[in-house]
């Protein structure tokens, strides 16, 4: 086949066109490229995703957070949540601390 048949073809003339040519070259540019390329879109759009996950679940954080200093707020409530998370305990007054076998971590035996 030789290139004058070859250029009878519809396909070439429409390959060769140069508005198809500078089109595709623009297409590419645009695509790979550029500054502001598709793929640097598609990474930023998943970034922006990753932030509004974390986003989201930091305001749930936020919003137990305040339930919990609201709940504290209260003399009692405060007492209760000292001597349940930090053992403390009044004057004259004694702590015991019970384990139970299933919740200890013991060595197995072989």
């Amino acid at each position: 086949m030789g290139f004058k048949n070859l250029k009878k073809k519809k396909w070439f003339g429409l390959i060769t066109n140069v508005y198809v040519l500078v089109l595709t070259a623009f297409v590419v540019w645009m695509v790979f490229f550029d500054t502001n390329s598709l793929l640097i879109h598609l990474e930023l759009r998943k970034q922006i995703n990753t932030l509004e996950k974390q986003q989201e679940f930091l305001r749930e954080e936020i919003a137990k957070d305040k339930l919990i200093i609201e709940k504290l707020s209260d003399e009692y409530e405060l007492e209760k949540f000292a001597r349940e998370e930090y053992y403390l305990k009044r004057k004259n007054e004694e702590i015991y601390l019970i384990e139970y076998e299933d919740s200890l971590k013991l060595k197995e035996k072989d």
